[in-house]
């Protein structure tokens, strides 16, 4: 089963190069089949992680970033394929 980590946070106004940088940086305790990190309007940060695992498998996630970073709590997702 493919399970996906979708993990969004929001940088105060005109932070969001920062944020994405930090998030850029940021290693994993394991390597995920696969990340991808993309950025919006509005500051937001999106990191996705495929993972070859269960849904309720405990896997490696982003943390939260600086308070200096963040706008608002992270928010987390978690998907299975179907």
């Amino acid at each position: 089963m493919t399970v996906a980590l979708m993990w969004e946070a929001k940088a105060p106004e005109g932070r969001g190069g920062e944020l994405l940088s930090w998030a850029r940086e940021q290693g994993l305790d394991a390597s995920p089949q696969r990340r991808e990190t993309f950025r919006a309007a509005g500051d937001r940060v999106l990191v996705i992680t495929w993972w070859s695992a269960e849904i309720s498998a405990e896997l490696p996630e982003l943390p939260d970033p600086p308070r200096r970073l963040a706008a608002r709590p992270v928010h987390r997702w978690r998907f299975e394929q179907v």
